[in-house]
């Protein structure tokens, strides 16, 4: 933990003496009657403090594929984002590109704007293009169903990442792969930080992005560990939708801040981008970049997100997903439908960031994926 831990724990301790509970009301979460709620939960608190204390190992081996298909030549990868607004998305994309450079691939990227229309268009011109492979990224393929249904026909191989709830093959909709950590692990160890950084005495709000279904189930999931410690409470689940995020979070957090005052203690977000946005109202409102809220992303841990967290500047951790790593892997796994072979199962662990581990750094990979690719594919 950061050298400023007990001092922020006595904070917390004493912001969250008076907690509000919470229920859903339109986009957001609005109090209920103010009630005094029990004070922390020992034994949830205990398991939540071992789940973080593993998540933030630093000293992870590689454990991913070691063996697979060498590398298939002349192809080209068209990767449709749902925006590239979106740090992981754009995260994921230059991973991509990079692991192409490496194989000797053509990369091109179609930017979905955010918007339905947009993201619907972008797919159309991408099946146009017939590539040898096409990646759904960060986006819901149900949304794009009938473009999927032609690439499927044209036999054109579709990866996903964050496209569907869980890792690996899908039959409906038909993915060879889809590239992300396990939802439920993010979800479950970002619930857990709060419970454990809190001592089981928090009051949170939660940012999410209700459209598209992979961020509404992570917050649900965010939403139901929370309720296992009896000492926090839920003040507000706020639907932000991302392409929307850095015009409306700094009037919702101005809004939050003004409702809670110092019973809001914690923050979980599904994108690390919610707190970039969010700054400049904790900024205006008096608040230390140190805390509290002190504020975790669920995901993503693009470098804004790093240098926010090693500045102390508004967000204390990320679960990051490794997004150069990822790209690698859906150049990997390209390689392996090509060739005929079934997807390589691998799911990167979940991790942790926070000032006092991330040593300075801007990203996270676990170390040896890129030797470990290099030599399947002969490169």
């Amino acid at each position: 933990m950061p050298g400023g831990f007990k001092a922020r724990s006595a904070a917390t301790l004493l912001a969250a003496a008076i907690l509000l509970a919470g229920c859903e009301r339109g986009s957001s979460s609005d109090p209920a009657d103010s009630t005094s709620g029990p004070s922390g939960c020992p034994a949830v608190q205990a398991r939540a403090q071992a789940a973080v204390s593993r998540a933030e190992r630093t000293d992870v081996p590689w454990n991913g594929p070691t063996s697979g298909p060498g590398a298939v030549a002349g192809r080209t990868i068209v990767y449709v984002a749902q925006t590239m607004t979106n740090p992981g998305v754009a995260g994921a994309a230059n991973g991509v590109r990079q692991a192409a450079r490496v194989i000797g691939w053509n990369v091109r990227v179609i930017d979905g704007g955010g918007t339905p229309a947009g993201i619907q268009a972008a797919m159309s011109d991408a099946v146009a293009l017939r590539p040898s492979g096409i990646v759904i990224g960060g986006f819901d393929p149900n949304s794009t169903s009938q473009q999927v249904a032609r690439a499927n026909a044209a036999r054109i191989p579709l990866i996903g990442w964050h496209a569907v709830a869980s890792p690996g093959p899908s039959r409906r909709p038909q993915l060879f792969t889809n590239v992300t950590t396990e939802v439920e692990d993010v979800a479950r160890v970002s619930a857990q930080w709060v419970i454990s950084d809190s001592h089981g005495t928090a009051g949170v709000v939660i940012f999410t992005d209700a459209s598209i279904p992979f961020a509404r189930n992570k917050s649900e999931l965010i939403r139901k560990e929370l309720a296992t410690c009896s000492g926090v409470k839920l003040l507000a689940y706020q639907n932000i939708p991302i392409p929307d995020a850095s015009s409306r979070t700094p009037r919702e957090v101005s809004s939050l801040l003004s409702r809670f005052q110092d019973r809001w203690t914690h923050s979980v977000a599904i994108n690390d981008l919610y707190f970039a946005d969010a700054a400049p109202a904790f900024r205006a409102a008096g608040k230390k970049g140190s805390g509290p809220p002190f504020n975790i992303g669920a995901g993503d841990g693009d470098p804004s997100a790093f240098q926010r967290i090693n500045s102390e500047q508004y967000q204390a951790a990320t679960v990051p997903e490794p997004l150069t790593l990822q790209g690698w892997q859906i150049v990997d796994e390209f390689n392996r439908a090509f060739s005929g072979r079934p997807a390589s199962g691998y799911v990167a662990p979940v991790h942790i960031t926070t000032a006092g581990n991330s040593d300075g750094a801007t990203t996270w990979n676990p170390s040896g994926y890129q030797e470990a690719y290099r030599k399947i594919w002969g490169k």
